[in-house]
């Protein structure tokens, strides 16, 4: 049981592509955000613009923005979280897509767990769900193992046992890449993954360059998508 006199932690979702929030953030982020005033952020400028856009009629000064990063330590998170425990709701926002998911708002999820802090998460978008979805791949089975490693040797590394996973589990992987290393990783993929391997490539997702497409190594060499500086989620299947 949570302690009564605790605030409750809201798990925002903000959009992953810019001019989607009629199409992917629901009625009820706008109604949450209408009753809170303070907010950990991983990016407060874009945190702030985003709040902006849903035009709830909250004006942004009034609002409060403390930084929750990678680098936010445990002894920060407690100073973090002293408006909770005086009883106040606060909201945690990513800097794209779902807090929690391949981000720092889950430190911030745990330590309220540990201090019977009650948590709501809120529905959004989540660019690597709406890529399985979108893969046909096995959704029964599936593992997100966010970046692979930047050194090509390692990455290959990465690739192979990526691949020889999905054939043992049968099971969908799932990871991404920094957009201007996209083309690096995407070519690794062709070339080091058996012909008959499934990959798929979603690009842009929600965005206006949406582009999801699931086909064979031997088929995508053949049409290789240009994929620089854009938001990819790469999906592997045997």
């Amino acid at each position: 049981m949570h302690k009564t006199n605790t605030g409750t932690v809201y798990l925002i979702p903000t959009v992953i592509a810019e001019d989607s929030i009629e199409d992917t953030i629901p009625n009820a982020i706008k109604a949450s955000i209408l009753h809170l005033d303070y907010f950990l952020v991983e990016n407060v400028r874009t945190a702030r613009r985003f709040i902006s856009s849903l035009n709830t009629g909250r004006q942004i000064d009034e609002l409060s923005f403390e930084i929750l990063d990678k680098r936010t330590s445990s002894e920060q998170m407690t100073t973090l979280f002293q408006p909770v425990f005086s009883g106040k709701d606060i909201g945690i926002l990513s800097e794209a897509g779902c807090p929690g998911i391949a981000d720092p708002g889950a430190m911030a999820v745990s330590y309220a767990h540990q201090h019977s802090v009650p948590v709501k998460p809120l529905v959004g978008p989540s660019s690597f769900l709406l890529a399985l979805m979108g893969s046909g791949f096995s959704g029964q089975s599936f593992t997100f193992h966010g970046y692979l490693p930047i050194d090509k040797a390692q990455r290959i590394q990465a690739i192979k046992k990526l691949e020889k996973q999905a054939r043992q589990l049968n099971q969908t992987q799932i990871f991404m890449e920094t957009p201007y290393r996209n083309n690096h990783l995407f070519n690794d993929l062709v070339q080091h993954c058996q012909a008959e391997t499934m990959i798929c490539v979603a690009k842009d997702v929600t965005g206006p360059q949406e582009f999801i497409r699931s086909m064979r190594v031997r088929d995508w060499k053949a049409n290789k998508p240009e994929l620089h500086k854009v938001p990819v989620v790469f999906l592997l299947y045997v």
